[in-house]
């Protein structure tokens, strides 16, 4: 019989594929604040310093800070441990 649950590098690699959108590979691990702070905070911050330095960089930093941005947090929410199935208050329905 095979097994329902994905295994850890399906999981790892859906995080990953996930961060497209930085933070949702943090949410899908149920990390939740940091997803949600990423989703709010994080991406309004790259995106004003990736603007601010444009000046700068003569519109370099518009491709290599969003770049270095998502090559990050998709390698954080790949390496970052999975909390599925250890929030006992999110599932009271379970009995462990």
């Amino acid at each position: 019989m095979e097994n329902i649950h994905l295994r850890k590098r399906d999981r790892n690699v859906i995080a990953a594929i996930l961060s497209i959108i930085p933070g949702l590979g943090h949410l899908y691990k149920h990390h939740y604040v940091a997803g949600i702070s990423i989703l709010i905070g994080g991406n309004i911050l790259m995106l004003f310093i990736a603007l601010w330095l444009g000046f700068a960089t003569f519109g370099l930093s518009l491709l290599i800070v969003p770049a270095a941005y998502f090559l990050g947090i998709a390698y954080g929410a790949y390496e970052l441990e999975d909390w599925h199935g250890k929030h006992d208050y999110l599932h009271p329905w379970q009995h462990h």
